[in-house]
Protein backbone atom coordinates (compact mmCIF):
# COMPACT_ATOMS: atom_id res chain seq x y z
CA UNK A 1 0.00 0.00 0.00
CA UNK A 2 1.01 3.55 -0.68
CA UNK A 3 -1.18 6.55 0.18
CA UNK A 4 -4.40 4.58 0.83
CA UNK A 5 -5.34 5.89 4.28
CA UNK A 6 -9.06 6.67 3.68
CA UNK A 7 -9.78 3.12 2.50
CA UNK A 8 -7.82 0.95 4.94
CA UNK A 9 -10.36 0.51 7.74
CA UNK A 10 -13.11 -0.67 5.42
CA UNK A 11 -10.88 -3.06 3.48
CA UNK A 12 -9.41 -4.66 6.59
CA UNK A 13 -12.74 -4.89 8.44
CA UNK A 14 -14.52 -6.35 5.42
CA UNK A 15 -12.04 -9.14 4.79
CA UNK A 16 -11.84 -10.05 8.45
CA UNK A 17 -15.62 -10.30 8.72
CA UNK A 18 -15.89 -12.66 5.70
CA UNK A 19 -13.40 -15.03 7.29
CA UNK A 20 -9.84 -13.95 6.50
CA UNK A 21 -7.76 -15.03 9.49
CA UNK A 22 -4.77 -12.79 8.94
CA UNK A 23 -3.72 -9.92 6.67
CA UNK A 24 -0.10 -9.18 5.83
CA UNK A 25 0.43 -5.67 4.44
CA UNK A 26 3.54 -4.09 2.92
CA UNK A 27 3.72 -0.30 2.64
CA UNK A 28 6.14 2.06 0.92
CA UNK A 29 6.82 5.79 0.54
CA UNK A 30 3.66 6.94 2.33
CA UNK A 31 2.79 10.64 2.60
CA UNK A 32 -0.77 10.38 3.94
CA UNK A 33 -0.16 8.40 7.13
CA UNK A 34 -0.96 4.99 5.62
CA UNK A 35 2.05 3.44 7.36
CA UNK A 36 1.18 4.95 10.74
CA UNK A 37 -2.44 3.76 10.45
CA UNK A 38 -1.25 0.27 9.55
CA UNK A 39 1.02 0.32 12.60
CA UNK A 40 -1.94 1.24 14.81
CA UNK A 41 -4.02 -1.60 13.36
CA UNK A 42 -1.12 -3.98 13.82
CA UNK A 43 -0.87 -3.07 17.51
CA UNK A 44 -4.54 -3.99 17.88
CA UNK A 45 -4.01 -7.36 16.17
CA UNK A 46 -6.00 -6.62 13.01
CA UNK A 47 -3.07 -7.26 10.65
CA UNK A 48 0.69 -7.53 10.33
CA UNK A 49 2.43 -4.52 8.80
CA UNK A 50 5.86 -4.53 7.22
CA UNK A 51 7.64 -1.58 5.62
CA UNK A 52 8.89 -2.07 2.07
CA UNK A 53 10.75 1.17 1.43
CA UNK A 54 14.05 -0.31 0.19
CA UNK A 55 12.97 -1.87 -3.10
CA UNK A 56 15.30 -0.32 -5.69
CA UNK A 57 16.53 -3.50 -7.40
CA UNK A 58 13.34 -5.39 -8.18
CA UNK A 59 10.68 -2.71 -7.89
CA UNK A 60 8.17 -2.14 -5.14
CA UNK A 61 5.61 -4.86 -5.84
CA UNK A 62 7.95 -7.73 -6.66
CA UNK A 63 10.12 -6.91 -3.65
CA UNK A 64 7.06 -7.05 -1.39
CA UNK A 65 5.93 -10.36 -2.90
CA UNK A 66 9.36 -11.90 -2.43
CA UNK A 67 9.44 -10.82 1.19
CA UNK A 68 5.86 -11.95 1.78
CA UNK A 69 6.72 -15.39 0.44
CA UNK A 70 9.30 -15.80 3.21
CA UNK A 71 7.17 -14.32 6.02
CA UNK A 72 6.04 -16.55 8.95
CA UNK A 73 2.43 -15.40 8.46
CA UNK A 74 2.52 -16.78 4.93
CA UNK A 75 4.09 -20.04 6.06
CA UNK A 76 1.24 -20.65 8.52
CA UNK A 77 -1.59 -19.93 6.06
CA UNK A 78 -3.78 -22.73 4.70
CA UNK A 79 -4.99 -20.58 1.78
CA UNK A 80 -3.45 -17.47 0.23
CA UNK A 81 -4.73 -14.54 -1.82
CA UNK A 82 -2.55 -11.69 -3.09
CA UNK A 83 -4.87 -8.69 -3.21
CA UNK A 84 -4.78 -4.91 -3.50
CA UNK A 85 -6.79 -2.48 -1.40
CA UNK A 86 -9.16 -1.67 -4.29
CA UNK A 87 -10.12 -5.36 -4.59
CA UNK A 88 -12.84 -6.96 -2.43
CA UNK A 89 -13.42 -10.71 -2.39
CA UNK A 90 -17.15 -11.03 -3.06
CA UNK A 91 -18.38 -14.50 -2.09
CA UNK A 92 -21.84 -14.93 -3.58
CA UNK A 93 -22.75 -18.35 -2.16
CA UNK A 94 -24.12 -19.14 1.30
CA UNK A 95 -23.73 -16.30 3.78
CA UNK A 96 -20.88 -14.79 1.79
CA UNK A 97 -18.05 -16.13 3.95
CA UNK A 98 -14.89 -18.00 3.02
CA UNK A 99 -16.15 -21.17 4.69
CA UNK A 100 -19.16 -21.09 2.34
CA UNK A 101 -16.86 -20.92 -0.68
CA UNK A 102 -14.62 -23.72 0.59
CA UNK A 103 -17.68 -25.88 1.28
CA UNK A 104 -18.88 -25.32 -2.29
CA UNK A 105 -15.44 -26.18 -3.73
CA UNK A 106 -14.04 -28.98 -1.53
CA UNK A 107 -11.78 -30.42 -4.23
CA UNK A 108 -10.34 -27.15 -5.57
CA UNK A 109 -6.67 -26.28 -5.23
CA UNK A 110 -6.96 -22.82 -6.81
CA UNK A 111 -9.86 -20.48 -7.59
CA UNK A 112 -9.44 -17.91 -10.37
CA UNK A 113 -11.39 -14.89 -9.10
CA UNK A 114 -12.28 -12.79 -12.13
CA UNK A 115 -12.32 -9.03 -11.72
CA UNK A 116 -15.70 -7.29 -11.72
CA UNK A 117 -14.85 -3.71 -12.68
CA UNK A 118 -16.83 -1.03 -10.84
CA UNK A 119 -17.11 2.55 -12.06
CA UNK A 120 -17.32 5.95 -10.39
CA UNK A 121 -21.13 5.81 -10.11
CA UNK A 122 -21.29 9.56 -10.78
CA UNK A 123 -19.46 10.34 -7.51
CA UNK A 124 -17.08 13.31 -7.76
CA UNK A 125 -15.94 14.06 -4.18
CA UNK A 126 -13.86 11.92 -1.83
CA UNK A 127 -16.46 10.82 0.68
CA UNK A 128 -15.97 9.29 4.12
CA UNK A 129 -18.22 6.34 3.33
CA UNK A 130 -17.66 2.65 2.50
CA UNK A 131 -16.46 2.05 -1.04
CA UNK A 132 -18.83 -0.90 -1.45
CA UNK A 133 -21.77 1.39 -0.60
CA UNK A 134 -20.77 4.31 -2.84
CA UNK A 135 -20.01 2.36 -6.01
CA UNK A 136 -22.67 -0.08 -7.12
CA UNK A 137 -22.57 0.09 -10.92
CA UNK A 138 -20.24 -2.29 -12.69
CA UNK A 139 -19.24 -3.97 -15.92
CA UNK A 140 -21.68 -6.48 -17.40
CA UNK A 141 -20.88 -10.16 -17.26
CA UNK A 142 -19.46 -11.50 -19.42
CA UNK A 143 -17.40 -8.47 -20.42
CA UNK A 144 -15.26 -9.15 -23.47
CA UNK A 145 -13.44 -5.82 -23.76
CA UNK A 146 -11.12 -4.46 -22.59
CA UNK A 147 -9.07 -7.53 -21.76
CA UNK A 148 -8.46 -6.21 -18.21
CA UNK A 149 -12.09 -7.13 -17.45
CA UNK A 150 -11.08 -10.79 -17.81
CA UNK A 151 -8.07 -10.69 -15.51
CA UNK A 152 -8.16 -12.57 -12.22
CA UNK A 153 -6.47 -12.97 -8.86
CA UNK A 154 -5.97 -16.43 -7.39
CA UNK A 155 -7.14 -17.89 -4.08
CA UNK A 156 -5.02 -21.04 -3.67
CA UNK A 157 -4.04 -23.73 -1.19
CA UNK A 158 -0.71 -23.06 0.51
CA UNK A 159 0.41 -26.70 0.40
CA UNK A 160 3.77 -26.37 -1.36
CA UNK A 161 2.49 -26.77 -4.92
CA UNK A 162 3.83 -23.31 -5.76
CA UNK A 163 7.12 -21.88 -4.60
CA UNK A 164 6.65 -18.20 -5.44
CA UNK A 165 3.93 -15.59 -5.04
CA UNK A 166 2.76 -13.62 -8.06
CA UNK A 167 0.65 -10.53 -8.56
CA UNK A 168 -2.23 -12.39 -10.22
CA UNK A 169 -1.35 -16.06 -9.77
CA UNK A 170 1.15 -18.24 -7.90
CA UNK A 171 4.40 -18.99 -9.71
CA UNK A 172 7.05 -21.68 -9.98
CA UNK A 173 5.01 -24.89 -9.68
CA UNK A 174 6.61 -27.88 -7.97
CA UNK A 175 7.47 -30.26 -10.87
CA UNK A 176 6.00 -33.30 -9.11
CA UNK A 177 2.64 -31.50 -8.75
CA UNK A 178 2.30 -30.46 -12.37
CA UNK A 179 -0.74 -32.05 -13.97
CA UNK A 180 -2.41 -32.81 -10.61
CA UNK A 181 -3.82 -29.47 -9.47
CA UNK A 182 -7.52 -28.63 -9.72
CA UNK A 183 -8.07 -25.08 -10.88
CA UNK A 184 -11.65 -23.77 -11.03
CA UNK A 185 -13.25 -20.47 -11.93
CA UNK A 186 -15.60 -18.38 -9.79
CA UNK A 187 -18.51 -20.64 -10.72
CA UNK A 188 -16.65 -23.78 -9.69
CA UNK A 189 -16.17 -24.98 -13.28
CA UNK A 190 -12.87 -26.76 -14.02
CA UNK A 191 -10.30 -24.71 -15.91
CA UNK A 192 -7.93 -25.99 -18.62
CA UNK A 193 -4.65 -27.54 -17.52
CA UNK A 194 -2.71 -24.50 -18.75
CA UNK A 195 -3.99 -22.49 -15.79
CA UNK A 196 -1.58 -24.42 -13.58
CA UNK A 197 1.39 -22.56 -15.00
CA UNK A 198 0.65 -19.55 -17.18
CA UNK A 199 -2.92 -18.28 -17.74
CA UNK A 200 -3.57 -14.64 -16.81
CA UNK A 201 -7.18 -14.11 -17.95
CA UNK A 202 -10.48 -15.97 -17.64
CA UNK A 203 -11.90 -15.21 -21.06
CA UNK A 204 -15.02 -16.61 -22.68
CA UNK A 205 -15.92 -20.05 -21.35
CA UNK A 206 -13.19 -19.81 -18.70
CA UNK A 207 -15.02 -17.02 -16.88
CA UNK A 208 -17.48 -17.57 -14.02
CA UNK A 209 -18.84 -15.59 -11.08
CA UNK A 210 -21.71 -17.61 -9.63
CA UNK A 211 -19.85 -18.47 -6.42
CA UNK A 212 -17.25 -15.72 -6.14
CA UNK A 213 -15.47 -12.88 -7.91
CA UNK A 214 -13.20 -9.97 -7.06
CA UNK A 215 -14.97 -6.62 -6.99
CA UNK A 216 -12.43 -4.16 -8.37
CA UNK A 217 -12.95 -0.50 -7.46
CA UNK A 218 -10.00 0.83 -9.40
CA UNK A 219 -11.26 4.35 -10.15
CA UNK A 220 -13.56 5.26 -7.21
CA UNK A 221 -14.68 8.90 -7.33
CA UNK A 222 -13.43 11.41 -9.88
CA UNK A 223 -11.34 13.31 -7.31
CA UNK A 224 -10.01 10.09 -5.79
CA UNK A 225 -8.90 9.19 -9.31
CA UNK A 226 -6.87 12.43 -9.47
CA UNK A 227 -4.95 11.38 -6.36
CA UNK A 228 -4.39 7.89 -7.78
CA UNK A 229 -3.13 9.37 -11.05
CA UNK A 230 -0.57 11.45 -9.17
CA UNK A 231 0.63 8.39 -7.23
CA UNK A 232 1.03 6.09 -10.25
CA UNK A 233 1.06 2.30 -10.53
CA UNK A 234 3.21 0.23 -8.15
CA UNK A 235 4.44 -2.25 -10.75
CA UNK A 236 4.59 -0.07 -13.88
CA UNK A 237 5.98 3.32 -12.93
CA UNK A 238 6.35 4.34 -16.59
CA UNK A 239 2.67 3.59 -17.40
CA UNK A 240 0.49 6.63 -16.69
CA UNK A 241 -2.87 6.56 -14.95
CA UNK A 242 -4.67 8.78 -17.44
CA UNK A 243 -8.00 9.20 -19.19
CA UNK A 244 -7.40 5.95 -21.07
CA UNK A 245 -7.10 4.08 -17.76
CA UNK A 246 -10.34 5.73 -16.62
CA UNK A 247 -12.17 4.86 -19.84
CA UNK A 248 -11.08 1.21 -19.67
CA UNK A 249 -12.28 0.71 -16.09
CA UNK A 250 -15.08 3.18 -15.44
CA UNK A 251 -17.93 0.74 -16.07
CA UNK A 252 -21.37 1.86 -14.87
CA UNK A 253 -23.48 -0.50 -16.96
CA UNK A 254 -25.32 -2.74 -14.49
CA UNK A 255 -26.36 -2.36 -10.87
CA UNK A 256 -24.47 -4.96 -8.81
CA UNK A 257 -25.15 -4.84 -5.07
CA UNK A 258 -24.62 -8.43 -3.90
CA UNK A 259 -21.65 -7.42 -1.73
CA UNK A 260 -23.77 -4.88 0.13
CA UNK A 261 -25.44 -7.58 2.24
CA UNK A 262 -22.37 -7.20 4.46
CA UNK A 263 -22.88 -3.45 4.98
CA UNK A 264 -24.55 -3.64 8.44
CA UNK A 265 -21.77 -5.82 9.87
CA UNK A 266 -19.12 -3.79 8.05
CA UNK A 267 -20.43 -0.49 9.39
CA UNK A 268 -20.40 -1.91 12.92
CA UNK A 269 -16.84 -3.23 12.50
CA UNK A 270 -15.58 0.12 11.23
CA UNK A 271 -17.30 1.76 14.20
CA UNK A 272 -15.44 -0.58 16.54
CA UNK A 273 -12.12 0.33 14.91
CA UNK A 274 -12.89 4.05 15.18
CA UNK A 275 -13.33 3.75 18.94
CA UNK A 276 -9.54 3.65 19.17
CA UNK A 277 -8.47 7.34 19.34
CA UNK A 278 -5.23 6.83 17.38
CA UNK A 279 -6.99 4.91 14.61
CA UNK A 280 -9.77 7.51 14.37
CA UNK A 281 -7.26 10.37 14.26
CA UNK A 282 -5.09 8.74 11.59
CA UNK A 283 -8.12 7.86 9.45
CA UNK A 284 -9.39 11.46 9.61
CA UNK A 285 -5.93 12.87 8.84
CA UNK A 286 -5.56 10.55 5.85
CA UNK A 287 -8.94 11.55 4.49
CA UNK A 288 -8.03 15.23 4.84
CA UNK A 289 -4.70 14.64 3.06
CA UNK A 290 -6.46 13.05 0.08
CA UNK A 291 -8.99 15.85 -0.20
CA UNK A 292 -6.20 18.43 -0.13
CA UNK A 293 -4.19 16.43 -2.68
CA UNK A 294 -7.15 16.41 -5.06
CA UNK A 295 -7.57 20.17 -4.73
CA UNK A 296 -3.84 20.65 -5.33
CA UNK A 297 -4.11 18.58 -8.50
CA UNK A 298 -6.95 20.84 -9.66
CA UNK A 299 -4.59 23.79 -9.38
CA UNK A 300 -2.67 22.37 -12.34
CA UNK A 301 -3.89 22.46 -15.92
CA UNK A 302 -3.21 18.72 -16.28
CA UNK A 303 -5.26 17.84 -13.22
CA UNK A 304 -8.13 20.09 -14.19
CA UNK A 305 -8.22 18.65 -17.70
CA UNK A 306 -8.17 15.09 -16.36
CA UNK A 307 -11.07 15.69 -13.99
CA UNK A 308 -13.08 17.52 -16.65
CA UNK A 309 -12.60 14.69 -19.14
CA UNK A 310 -13.29 12.04 -16.51
CA UNK A 311 -16.63 13.44 -15.36
CA UNK A 312 -17.51 14.23 -18.96
CA UNK A 313 -17.26 10.61 -20.11
CA UNK A 314 -20.77 10.11 -18.73
CA UNK A 315 -22.66 13.29 -19.50
CA UNK A 316 -25.63 12.39 -17.29
CA UNK A 317 -23.36 12.48 -14.21
CA UNK A 318 -22.32 16.12 -14.69
CA UNK A 319 -24.69 18.66 -13.18
CA UNK A 320 -24.70 22.29 -14.24
CA UNK A 321 -23.19 23.50 -10.98
CA UNK A 322 -20.16 21.23 -11.29
CA UNK A 323 -19.67 22.19 -14.93
CA UNK A 324 -19.73 25.90 -14.04
CA UNK A 325 -17.25 25.42 -11.18
CA UNK A 326 -14.82 23.52 -13.41
CA UNK A 327 -15.07 26.17 -16.11
CA UNK A 328 -14.47 28.97 -13.61
CA UNK A 329 -11.49 27.13 -12.20
CA UNK A 330 -10.04 26.64 -15.68
CA UNK A 331 -10.42 30.34 -16.49
CA UNK A 332 -8.79 31.37 -13.20
CA UNK A 333 -5.93 28.92 -13.71
CA UNK A 334 -5.24 30.19 -17.23
CA UNK A 335 -5.24 33.79 -16.01
CA UNK A 336 -2.78 32.91 -13.26
CA UNK A 337 -0.51 31.07 -15.70
CA UNK A 338 -0.65 34.03 -18.08
CA UNK A 339 0.35 36.32 -15.20
CA UNK A 340 3.31 34.11 -14.34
Amino acid sequence: MRNEAPYILEWVAYHRLIGVDHILVYSNDCDDGTDALLDALSRQGWLTHERNDDYAKKGVQWTALERAGKHPVTARAEWLLVSDIDEFLNIRCGAGHLDDLFAALPEADAVALTWRLFGANGVVEIEDAPVIAQFSRAAPFPCHAPWTASQFKTLFRNDGAYRKLGVHRPKNIEPARKGTLRWVNGSGSPLPRGFETEAAVTYGTAAGMELACLNHYSVKSAKAFLVKAARGLPNRASKPIDIGYWADRNFNVVEETSIQRHLPELTAAIGTLMQDPDIARLHAAGLDWHRRAAEAALDTLEGLQLLTRAVGTERRDVDEGLARRLLARRIALRKRMAGD
